[in-house]
């Protein structure tokens, strides 16, 4: 068996003088006034962002916390993969393996392993302790750069089959949001005699709909459909999907291009109640997120995610037998009939507040609703 290597992040202190020399030489464009967001992240606001960056966040300070957590490196499939795994104190606790997605990483998870691990400790009941594994997606962060073509959404599903095999775990669960809203359930594709449970936050599958099938839908189902066609924000998608090598240049060489560019998805998909993207989550823990990406210098092999996975969009899969469990925050596009297409959903949560950084934006919700689905699965089997 492939050996596990503890790891601990320590960052050359040069690196992080790299980085704020970095900024302080950054080049800065103009903008146009007046029209703040609506032709991408505004100058004004990046400056103030880059500046506090450079003067006001402590990586130390953050490398230590993650360092709280137990982290280990393993060869999976030719590919080095980075992963959290913290153990519960609760001896009949449930494995469970969060997937992150793209802008994110294993930073989104800080705010929810306390309580999914150690729920006695948070107010909770210890029958729903969970074992937490959290993976670096391939190509990302502590587990990049990929060095081979092929890296698509259902390879990574069979890295973490092996993964848990790995570590002993017969029987688990699986959660993620964004990319790990779809590698989640594809793990209980996978392996669906070890996969109890799925739960997702976001959307379950392509909301397409025939005109004759649109009468049946809600209100606030129809204002996630219209959200999800529309064009405006997917550029994003379209140049990682399409030329992610000619994009990374530009965000490998300049941290304020690599900070523009994730934060821009911080600001369009948190919950729209809130102006700007640290109104919604915490702003150093959306630094240590943008943080990982460049020290790590994964934005090309985290971009090609998009590039390898674009000819399986909206692509036909079979149905799944193994019990989801789905929360829908606001700027989610999560439609029931669309999910039910191709998952056993048995679990269904719609939520006013929040948005598509659930772990970072409403921990709280998102631990309670994972919670009362595998208290549906936990037995079963």
């Amino acid at each position: 068996m492939a050996k596990i290597n503890p790891f601990r992040i320590d960052i050359p202190q040069a690196d992080l003088d790299d980085l704020r020399e970095r900024l302080a030489r950054t080049r800065w464009p103009d903008e146009l006034p007046g029209t703040g967001w609506s032709y991408g992240v505004p100058s004004s606001y990046a400056r103030e962002l880059a500046e506090y960056w450079r003067t006001g966040y402590d990586w130390r300070k953050q490398e230590a916390a993650l360092n709280e957590y137990p982290q280990f490196t393993t060869e999976i499939d030719g590919q080095n993969i980075h992963f959290l795994h913290v153990r519960s104190p609760e001896p009949d606790a449930l494995p469970l393996i969060l997937t992150h997605g793209w802008p994110g990483s294993i930073a989104e998870f800080m705010k929810v392993i306390g309580p999914l691990t150690d729920p006695r400790a948070h107010g909770g009941d210890p029958a729903d302790a969970f074992h937490v594994v959290a993976p670096s997606l391939p190509g990302f962060g502590f587990s990049g750069p990929t060095r081979e073509t092929g890296w698509t959404l259902n390879r990574v599903a069979r890295a973490w089959a092996e993964l848990m095999s790995r570590l002993g775990y017969d029987r688990y669960g699986a959660q993620g949001g964004d990319s790990g809203s779809v590698i989640s359930p594809a793990l209980g594709r996978v392996a669906p005699e070890h996969v109890v449970g799925v739960h997702v936050n976001g959307a379950l599958g392509f909301p397409t709909f025939a005109p004759d099938e649109m009468a049946g839908l809600t209100e606030a189902e129809r204002t996630r459909l219209a959200s999800y066609s529309d064009q405006d924000g997917t550029g994003y998608a379209v140049l990682q999907s399409t030329r992610p090598q000619t994009l990374a240049f530009g965000l490998h060489d300049s941290p304020v291009a690599q900070m523009s560019w994730i934060v821009e998805k911080f600001k369009e998909w948190t919950d729209p109640a809130h102006e700007l993207p640290e109104d919604a989550v915490d702003r150093d823990q959306m630094l240590t997120d943008i943080t990982i990406y460049w020290l790590t210098g994964t934005a090309a092999s985290s971009a090609r995610l998009y590039k390898e996975t674009a000819a399986d969009w909206g692509g036909p899969v079979e149905k799944s037998d193994v019990p989801a469990g789905v929360a829908v925050f606001p700027h989610d596009a999560g439609v029931r009939r669309v999910a039910e297409r191709e998952h056993n959903v048995i679990h269904w949560s719609e939520f006013d507040r929040g948005g598509h950084f659930a772990a970072m934006e409403a921990p709280d919700l998102l631990v309670a609703d994972v919670r009362a689905f595998f208290r549906l699965v936990r037995t079963s089997g």
